[in-house]
């Protein structure tokens, strides 16, 4: 029978048995969760400043903003995780890819963004916008990943 084992007694199943499965020294968690944390909130500053700035260049009528930060966030992730692979810096995966651009790209906001299109009654808008945002955020983490890849080669 596989699987795990049901007892101490049945160690010989799994020599990590013994350990505990998270470390028993809360200091590295931490400082990985205040990277995060400070990561999350350059992020989303960067967010806030990029929608006020696409109001301003665009104006109201389409969620620009978010379309933007999402493609962009998109092409970063793509590039980071090439660049931090190649390069063996994925200690700094946590800020710059959980933080930085987890704060700064925004699920939340597209969900609301296409509801409150459909519910203006602009459907088509609205799908068209959410085809949009998936379609080339997919082409862009693709890009962000095939540019930083012909880059460090």
């Amino acid at each position: 029978m596989g699987g795990w084992p049901t007892s101490p007694n049945c160690a010989s199943n799994s020599p990590q048995l013994d350990k505990p499965p998270y470390p028993r020294d809360t200091a590295p968690m931490f400082t990985t969760l205040l990277q995060v944390a400070l990561g999350g909130a350059i992020g989303a500053s960067a967010r806030y400043l990029t929608s006020v700035g696409t109001m301003r260049l665009i104006g109201p009528g389409f969620p620009w903003a978010t379309l933007t930060v999402n493609i962009l966030g998109s092409f970063f992730m793509g590039a980071l995780v090439v660049y931090l692979a190649h390069k063996g810096g994925m200690k700094a995966a946590p800020f710059l890819m959980t933080g930085i651009l987890g704060g700064f790209t925004t699920f939340s906001a597209f969900s609301l963004d296409a509801f409150t299109l459909y519910e203006r009654g602009q459907t088509s808008l609205a799908v068209t916008y959410v085809l949009a945002s998936v379609i080339l955020s997919l082409m862009a983490i693709v890009a962000g990943i095939l540019v930083t890849r012909a880059l460090i080669q």
